[in-house]
């Protein structure tokens, strides 16, 4: 019912069929259900994304075209079908585990999203039961009461308080509670704060109590929509994927490149006898080239990356950062800025008060007394220091401060409870309320000399509201006048033995309006309010709002003993008992945070609905402004912003650290406006209304404790809303690409020894040097586990002093490539001189001349002292493949740093890679002597002659690469040789 604010009660009650006093039967619990639906990434959808990789593509194709070829070359049985079948294995592994790892990250959540309140008071058949939210249906009547989180879109029917009142700042923004009834909304083109009869799903009540109808569930409420609509967003790839993709492409039309060279090189040999035809020797020489392929892509790369980054969130994890999207990880790494919420990221989002204003003495003239308070929780922990800054030990013994704290607890309709599954103190109502109620746990009671000590002995859950349950045993609360707005305070009558006296408190200029008396802390009388008393009362309270605290003013009166009710005439006369100071305090931590983040070469941009002089208050207090006195050009409202040139904004975009009053589209054009100065953005965010910029930024943080719809559209959570986690994140996702940027190095280095192998054996005339099958089996095991071990190399100590890495920058560059080519072609030679080897000079060989050896083709055409089948002998490829493997694993030690020699970062520095290398080198001797695995990959046993040949030609690997890293240490080669055409990894259409 999408016009129910502009109904009456009755009519909407009609609507939904539904009588108030028994709400609705079964029957009609089950029609509605099937007519509106119920209040509730499907699991194909999560699994199909997992595939959705160029390079996974890519083998795909390698896997079909394999099939095909081995369907047309009349192949049956296993070996038509073994190729194919492991590459689409790879692949599943690959999903499984980024399946498996992302579902965590969603019960993670799941487990955060235990701690909102998912339960609702709901009557049906005439009685009231407790149910969960996701039962509800439209028509069914709900009761709401202060400390509710309402379960679904509901309009409200009846009002049992004088006042109902909802926080529905996830929804809208706005910083203080709005008021709700049950009167028709006649306003045209209503927004959602024009709907003073609806009050949303997710927001809280704060005060009042009512009965309400449910009119929308699930996505037809508003946050549902708001949801929806965000879902819209196209999600951005993220830098590393970028640069996978590219390399892709890049691979892709180098592979086509040499596979076509190959082909048309060997056009001539198509005929050769001993295909058995032309086009049987086409499809031989095309398979070489599949097997080429086959060596050029690493098979292992996508499953490989997917496992570094999934040991990434188990890290982060414990950081209390949850990663949703596993690329994510590294996109961390190179956030240029972060743009923060203020409230509960920066700040505790816990309202506290943190200074009082009373008058000492009034005998020569006003003399005000200020005191300040520590602490900046809900916790009933802190201290009251006087004006020189010296610890009050017994508070209570000052006479206002013993009446503020009277007053605190009294005039207060808000409950503070230790919660032991958090380990925290928690408010149900208002904020202010509740820092009113945490003030008099610090000031104490009076009369006890041992209060302090006495208080600390307590448990938690007796500490939480102590002293403030003592008054409220010492007073009756006899009657209540609720807040109004016109009014701006609220009073309580209660009695105390013989005494009645009336408490109020509210705006200071109300409050000190109506004051005719002043309660004096120097000795406790209480002598008239002179004009120039409530003058320096006034500029007190106008120096509180410089300084961006909130300010109430409380006050007492003693009225006729008996009298059971107060009316708003009764407001009048009062005695003043001081002035209280409240802010949201920033986070202890958050000034080394930013501290990190200005030394990491990271841009934090507080984001914020707050005015102005609050935000820069705060931005100065957690080092944001630092040596700064004017915040010119560096601090913007929305509008301010929005005024200015397109130019200009793009200047003032490169210097923001402030941007305040914005609402939930400014945060999604500031990231937008950021993304296109080629920033990577992270926002944080925990309402509804931040869902579409999280959705939109480069990294989407949601807050643990925020909405559902913040939190699906985020791609991390951080559990404990602390913007320091975020930093802790950062570095985390710094050291995890720097080891992908390793093992992706040493993947792609083993893979141009492959295509170097393959592509000498070729054009040198010689039989096939490795089985695709064997190319597989290096590729997946040899490669794969020693390039996860990589990912486990240690997070260098000044990680966070360096600058983010350009989105841009490619992963292999320059003199680096040249390396890792010098390398790639020793791997390649060295394979192939195994295979040589074995046919011309090993003495378990035929010995053949060269000559022999590259005319094998023609064996069956002329007369020979050896017999052709030795051309079938499963000895010189196993040694070649044994080669490869070896020789990859001396490159894995070399991985151990980019530029230093393994004398000083030795192996002992990485035990994850050296027990890598060990169960690499036992899974290889399993497949060449356990009979059933050889037969598989066309390998046989080895004997000790040809182990030590296969030593001595891997070996020097590590000699080459030592050589190259002196040359990078001692000459700058490094920076002077460059490659401007095609580096390994192309940056972003070289930066266009």
């Amino acid at each position: 019912m999408e016009d129910a604010y502009a109904r009456s009660v009755s009519e909407v009650l009609d609507f939904f069929g539904v009588d108030p006093t028994k709400g609705l039967s079964d029957s009609q619990v089950v029609h509605h259900s099937r007519l509106y639906g119920r209040n509730g990434t499907p699991f194909w959808k999560l699994v199909l994304k997992q595939f959705d990789d160029l390079l996974v593509k890519i083998l795909i194709v390698a896997a079909i075209v394999s099939f095909v070829l081995a369907l047309a070359n009349g192949e049956t049985g296993l070996t038509a079908f073994l190729e194919p079948f492991v590459i689409l294995l790879i692949l599943a592994a690959n999903a499984a585990v980024g399946v498996i790892t992302e579902t965590n990250a969603e019960k993670a959540l799941e487990e955060l999203r235990a701690y909102q309140a998912n339960i609702a008071t709901v009557l049906r058949n005439g009685c009231f039961s407790i149910l969960p939210a996701t039962e509800l249906v439209p028509g069914d009547i709900v009761e709401v009461t202060v400390g509710c989180k309402i379960p679904a879109d509901l309009r409200m029917i009846e009002m049992s308080s004088n006042t109902f009142r909802v926080d529905q700042a996830i929804l809208t923004g706005e910083s203080c509670s709005v008021e709700k009834d049950v009167d028709c909304t006649l306003t045209t083109n209503a927004v959602y704060q024009d709907k003073k009869n609806i009050l949303f799903s997710g927001t809280d009540v704060v005060a009042g109590r009512g009965r309400a109808v449910v009119i929308g569930v699930g996505s037809n409420t508003a946050m549902g929509s708001i949801h929806d609509s965000m879902l819209q967003t196209d999600d951005e790839a993220t830098p590393l994927k970028k640069k996978l993709d590219e390399f892709g492409s890049f691979l892709a039309k180098v592979i086509a490149g040499i596979c076509v060279l190959v082909w048309v090189v060997n056009i001539g040999h198509f005929s050769d006898p001993s295909h058995g035809g032309f086009f049987k020797g086409a499809i031989h020489y095309f398979k070489i080239a599949v097997a080429l392929a086959v060596a050029a892509i690493p098979e292992g790369l996508p499953a490989v990356v997917t496992t570094c980054l999934a040991l990434g969130t188990k890290k982060m994890a414990r950081l209390n950062a949850i990663v949703r999207s596993l690329p994510s990880v590294e996109t961390l790494g190179c956030t240029t800025v972060i743009c923060s919420d203020k409230t509960g990221t920066l700040t505790t989002n816990m309202m506290s008060v943190s200074k009082i204003c009373v008058v000492q003495s009034a005998e020569h003239g006003p003399m005000i007394n200020e005191f300040t308070v520590s602490g900046t929780t809900y916790a009933p922990e802190g201290t009251v220091f006087d004006s020189n800054g010296l610890q009050l030990d017994l508070p209570a013994q000052s006479p206002c401060l013993h009446h503020l704290a009277m007053c605190s607890s009294l005039c207060n309709d808000s409950i503070l409870q230790y919660n032991p599954d958090k380990d925290s103190y928690e408010k149900i109502g208002e904020s202010t309320e509740v820092a009113l109620r945490v003030l008099a746990e610090k000031v104490g009671l009076p009369g006890f000399d041992s209060m302090p000590s006495a208080l600390n002995m307590l448990s938690k859950h007796e500490r939480a509201s102590y002293c403030n349950h003592y008054w409220e045993n010492q007073f009756k609360k006899v009657y209540v006048l609720e807040f109004t707005r016109d009014r701006k305070m609220m009073s309580v009558l209660c009695s105390h033995k013989q005494m009645d006296v009336m408490f109020s408190k509210g705006a200071p200029e109300s409050i000190i309006a109506r004051c005719t008396k002043i309660l004096c802390n120097g000795d406790g009388s209480v002598v008239p309010l002179t004009a120039a008393a409530r003058a320096e009362l006034e500029s007190r309270f106008h120096s509180f709002g410089d300084e961006t605290l909130r300010c109430l003013a409380l006050a007492f009166k003693t009225v006729p003993h008996g009298q059971q009710t107060i009316s708003y005439d009764n407001e009048n006369d009062l005695t003043f008992i001081g002035l209280v100071g409240m802010l949201d305090p920033p986070r202890e931590e958050v000034r080394d945070a930013m501290l990190a983040c200005m030394t990491a070469g990271i841009r934090v941009i507080v984001v914020t609905g707050d005015n102005k002089s609050t935000a820069e208050s705060l931005c100065r207090k957690i080092g944001a402004f630092d040596n700064l006195v004017d915040f010119s050009g560096m601090s913007y409202t929305a509008s301010e912003f929005e005024r200015l040139p397109a130019v200009q904004q793009t200047l003032a975009l490169r210097r923001m650290t402030l941007f305040s009053r914005v609402e939930p589209s400014h945060k999604r054009m500031l990231v937008e406006a950021l993304q296109n100065q080629n920033e990577v953005v992270a926002m944080t965010g925990d309402g509804v209304n931040d869902a579409p910029a999280l959705k939109k930024a480069d990294i989407g943080i949601a807050m643990g404790s925020g909405t559902a719809v913040a939190k699906s559209a985020s791609d991390m959570v951080l559990a404990d809303d602390n913007f320091a986690s975020i930093v802790a994140a950062v570095a985390e996702g710094r050291a995890i690409y720097n080891n992908t940027k390793q093992f992706i190095r040493y993947m792609i280095s083993s893979n141009i020894g492959e295509v170097v192998c393959i592509f000498v054996a070729a054009v040198l005339g010689i039989p096939d040097t490795l089985a695709p099958v064997q190319l597989l089996w290096v590729n997946l095991v040899t490669d794969g586990l020693p390039a996860t071990a990589i990912g486990f190399n240690k997070q260098d100590s000044d990680v966070m002093k360096a600058k983010p890495r350009k989105v841009g920058e490619a992963v292999v560059t320059g003199w680096l490539f040249f390396r890792y080519l010098v390398i790639g072609v020793y791997v390649g030679l060295a394979t192939v001189a195994g295979f040589i080897w074995w046919f011309v000079y090993s003495d378990g060989g035929p010995k053949l001349t060269y000559s022999e050896l590259m005319n094998f083709e023609t064996c069956e055409l002329r007369e020979t002292t050896y017999p052709c089948s030795i051309f079938e002998d499963r000895h010189p490829s196993t040694v070649a493949m044994t080669v490869l493997v070896v020789v990859e694993m001396f490159n894995a030690l070399n991985n151990l740093s980019e530029n230093q020699s393994l004398l000083v970062i030795t192996p002992r520095s990485n035990l994850w890679l050296v027990g890598s290398i060990i169960l690499t080198m036992l899974l290889h001797v399993l497949i060449l002597y356990v009979h059933p695995l050889a037969v598989l990959f066309s390998v046989t046993p080895l004997s000790w002659a040809e182990w030590t040949a296969v030593m001595y030609l891997s070996f020097p690997v590590i000699i080459i690469d030592e050589l190259l890293k002196f040359l990078s240490r001692n000459t700058g080669m490094r920076f002077r040789f460059r490659l401007r055409k095609a580096d390994l990894l192309p940056k972003d259409r070289r930066d266009k």
